[in-house]
């Protein structure tokens, strides 16, 4: 008395292809066939694919299913990874947690980090900054939030930004000139009161550099990129 292919896969709680992707790789034996062709699954083969599902089911992955045997050292080894994974993918979870719980308490969009975007908002920056501080972030990574929060929470929209923000792309010399002049002191102030990091430095420095300057490309017209530059020169960031 034995079972079908399908018969053994609804046993185990997994799918006909499931069990024929075992095969395939080596992680489940091939059964005996009877004389008409048909496979002939056995109690062995039922308890291989119900310890191979509870494996999976704890974080294993299916090479070191194939890898490991019941020798006591693999095994430790085997656990001693999936347990290290799992811990990582626990604290990511917490973490995602929490920001979700900051974002029910104050709705803010999902675009930036929460940190990141509840000063961003509360600042009123133009859609054209928020994308920019998106892939800015993303570049430079997760543990210089705090330096975009405390810079965001110090800077102040005003006329000259409202300005910036409707720059015309054909706006005249003496227009990006006078703009640029009124822009680069609150500009300079932030600069001096948030220094960048080792870190951020070094980003804007590398090969990272090159997607924020895509970024800025896409974001910005000409005239608007020709006053930043000005900003950038006056401040000594260039």
């Amino acid at each position: 008395m034995g079972w079908s292919t399908r018969e053994v896969a609804q046993l185990a709680g997994t799918t006909l292809r499931t069990v024929r992707h075992y095969h395939e790789i080596g992680l489940l034996e091939e059964p005996e066939r009877l004389s008409n062709g048909y496979k002939v699954y056995r109690t062995e083969h039922l308890v291989r694919l119900l310890q191979i599902r509870r494996l999976t089911g704890l974080g294993f992955t299916l090479a070191m299913i194939a890898a490991m045997d019941n020798e006591s050292e693999q095994l430790e080894a085997a656990l001693h990874a999936v347990d290290a994974e799992l811990a990582v993918t626990i604290t990511r979870l917490e973490e995602a947690r929490e920001e979700i719980a900051k974002m029910r308490r104050q709705p803010v969009p999902t675009d930036l980090p929460f940190d990141i975007s509840a000063p961003a908002t509360d600042a009123r920056l133009s859609p054209a900054d928020r994308s920019l501080f998106a892939v800015i972030s993303h570049v430079i990574g997760d543990d210089k939030t705090q330096h975009w929060r405390s810079l965001l929470l110090d800077y102040e929209r005003d006329d000259a930004t409202d300005e910036f923000d409707t720059l015309p792309p054909d706006a005249d010399e003496e227009a990006r000139e006078r703009l640029a002049r009124r822009m680069t002191p609150q500009t300079l102030a932030l600069i001096e009161k948030h220094p960048a990091s080792q870190a951020i430095e070094h980003a804007a420095s590398g090969r990272k550099a090159a997607t924020v300057i895509n970024a800025m490309l896409d974001l910005y017209n000409p005239a608007q990129l020709d006053v930043l530059v000005r900003i950038w020169k006056a401040t000594g960031l260039i």
